[in-house]
């Protein structure tokens, strides 16, 4: 094939450069070319071209995040509106949409040279906030503040009134999503395959109490009451708009709006199915490790266990 271009998306704050170092001596080695955000430009070596946001999906052919689900979900973000490849490295401590940790990285950057992966689409919420288009690809979340009362809002899918929350919390997610806040709050987990919008409440004082999940082709609008406590609202985790009490939310599902590349689907599967019971063990990660195989201790030494959600 061609000359392969990556652009390195990286996590805002965490040392990558170990990461970014195996990427680059790869590089060379293969004569891809590399580039980055301009304003990460001080975190790469020099060969790294830097550029904008826009340029820097256009320009290459896979976007690499190096980090955990949040970096992810960020390349999937700024890719949106003309989708590349994103491979994940693995920085984080649970990550359910990265596959590759960094001693595994140099085969895989192999196989993306000569094509030996697959696609996955993933999609994405399409949504109005009060004016404000924004995508989500896990989940968006109406939140109040501590204090300040309840969200009291009202759902309607298609223009049809359903109903009202008075709750904590608001989740509206992605099936990929139904893992991360909406899981958290109740909501049930939604295979990857099936397309829905899933919307839960978390700890509900009145109104609707249970996950009500619509077709990919409804519009899902949430509408905040008069005397509803302040909310904020969080996309993918990041807050958006802060101490809103009125205004309304339309959510829309976009299909194939991100491409996530998976190596080894079926060890991604096992790997993510692990992740999600040690999620329902009401154990210390101390306590997890004990679980363990004497071997596999031994091999850990003092590596941390991730952290009980």
């Amino acid at each position: 094939m061609d000359r392969i271009r990556l652009g390195l998306v990286l996590h805002p704050t965490r040392d990558v450069s170990p990461v970014v170092d195996t990427i680059a001596a790869w590089a060379a080695r293969h004569d891809a070319a590399l580039a980055v955000r301009a304003e990460d430009r001080q975190r790469v070596p020099d060969p790294v071209q830097a550029m904008s946001e826009k340029d820097l999906v256009a320009g290459t052919d896979v976007l690499v995040s190096i980090g955990g689900d949040g970096t992810m979900l960020g390349a999937l973000r700024m890719a949106v509106d003309d989708p590349k490849p994103v491979l994940g490295v693995h920085l984080g401590k649970l990550g359910f949409l990265v596959e590759v940790e960094p001693p595994e990285l140099p085969a895989a950057l192999d196989r993306l040279l000569t094509g030996e992966y697959i696609v996955e689409a993933h999609s994405c919420l399409a949504c109005d906030v009060c004016g404000d288009d924004v995508v989500a690809f896990n989940d968006i979340a109406l939140i109040r503040q501590p204090g300040q009362g309840f969200v009291t809002a009202t759902l309607a899918v298609n223009g049809q009134q359903y109903g009202y929350y008075r709750c904590d919390a608001l989740v509206v997610s992605t099936p990929i999503g139904s893992t991360a806040y909406s899981y958290a709050a109740g909501g049930p987990l939604i295979s990857p395959a099936t397309r829905a919008v899933v919307v839960t409440p978390s700890a509900p004082m009145s109104g609707i109490s249970r996950s009500v999940v619509v077709s990919p082709d409804e519009m899902v609008r949430l509408e905040l009451r008069p005397g509803s406590a302040p909310v904020a609202v969080e996309v993918d985790g990041m807050v958006i708009r802060d101490g809103s009490t009125s205004g309304a939310v339309d959510i829309r599902y976009r299909h194939d709006a991100g491409l996530v590349v998976r190596l080894d689907p079926r060890r991604y599967q096992e790997r993510s199915q692990l992740k999600l019971s040690l999620l329902d063990l009401p154990l210390l990660p101390e306590q997890l490790r004990e679980l363990l195989p004497e071997s596999l201790r031994r091999q850990l030494g003092r590596r941390e266990l991730p952290p009980p959600r």
